[in-house]
């Protein structure tokens, strides 16, 4: 991972209105720490009169946290940096987001936002297949995981945990090129979902798994750090998340979420984006070394309505599978 220099974060802060919000702004994040941790410091060289507190987790956990918040009337974060937009998209549901027609989308593909403006893609973080080169085959298509020999020598992180896993399940199961016969496969070869991507990577790197089903961000800075392990990008698609910001309507500093937002969605934001290791979905801010340009991707569509309505089905389906 590229970090970011203090003149470099001196350059992001140069390009904000200085006659910022101020006060604490508190964040609930699905990123890494470190990557948490340069986000904020950017957003506050940007924004210096907001404290940000920050808490991360995998997004099931902290929807979790937020539920016995929401239940106890005492729901802390201001603002939201999570997986999936199905996490979010429920929270959309139950009125808990606000909406900010006044965010500037106007350079972004339609695709990657809410209609009604209440969450907003950042990124791309797609799910594709992680291999070990030391002592794997390079794979081509996700039915090369689900073969016979590959009995306990796949990686995949649990969609009960992962927003990301999640993401991809509803998106498989939306297209019968993958669909229910990848999971199905998956515990024929006495394969169990578990954890998050961090987990998986690690057991492909260290080589007791052969593949892993990751996020691509996570391949790219492990390869770059050394890590024996590349990636493949398979021909009949990739499902993805846009790791989407929403602010909560129970906000405390309204203002601060904002600007929060108009951070992460500007151009500045996402030149910060790439910088970390991901694929940013402003036209004018190129992919990072290491990744395809996003025209390149075959991008899997997830109907998010669906998704929605079918997310207790499909969680229950899915434990089915695994014997849970």
């Amino acid at each position: 991972m590229r970090f970011l220099t203090v003149f470099s974060l001196a350059l992001l802060a140069s390009t904000a209105v200085q006659a910022a919000p101020a006060g604490k702004l508190v964040l609930y994040t699905s990123q890494t720490p470190e990557v948490a941790q340069e986000t904020v410091d950017a957003f506050q060289a940007a924004y210096p009169g907001v404290e940000v507190e920050w808490i991360r987790n995998g997004t099931a956990q902290l929807m979790n946290v937020l539920r016995a918040e929401i239940a106890a009337g005492e729901v802390q974060p201001d603002v939201l940096l999570v997986a999936d937009t199905i996490n979010i998209g429920t929270l959309k549901g139950e009125g808990l987001l606000m909406a900010y027609p006044e965010a500037d989308i106007s350079a972004y593909d339609p695709d990657f936002h809410d209609a009604d403006s209440t969450y907003f893609g950042t990124k791309i973080v797609a799910t594709v297949i992680a291999y070990n080169p030391e002592i794997a085959p390079r794979p081509e298509h996700w039915s090369d995981l689900i073969a016979p020999e590959m009995e306990r020598l796949v990686a995949v992180p649990s969609p009960l945990y992962s927003g990301a896993a999640l993401n991809h399940l509803h998106t498989a199961i939306q297209h019968d090129e993958i669909g229910w016969a990848f999971y199905e496969g998956l515990n024929a070869i006495d394969v169990v979902p578990v954890g998050g991507n961090g987990p998986a990577l690690n057991s492909v790197a260290g080589g007791e798994a052969y593949y892993g089903v990751i996020a691509d961000g996570d391949i790219v800075r492990a390869k770059d750090r050394g890590s024996p392990v590349d990636l493949v990008y398979p021909p009949e698609g990739v499902s993805y998340i846009t790791e989407p910001v929403a602010i909560m309507s129970t906000a405390r500093n309204p203002e601060a979420a904002k600007a929060f937002v108009d951070f992460v969605l500007s151009k500045q934001g996402q030149e910060l984006v790439a910088a970390q290791g991901n694929i940013p979905i402003h036209p004018e801010v190129a992919s990072p070394a290491g990744f395809p340009a996003l025209d390149d991707i075959k991008l899997l569509p997830l109907d998010v309505e669906q998704a929605l309505k079918s997310d207790e089905e499909v969680k229950e389906r899915f434990t089915a599978i695994f014997g849970g």
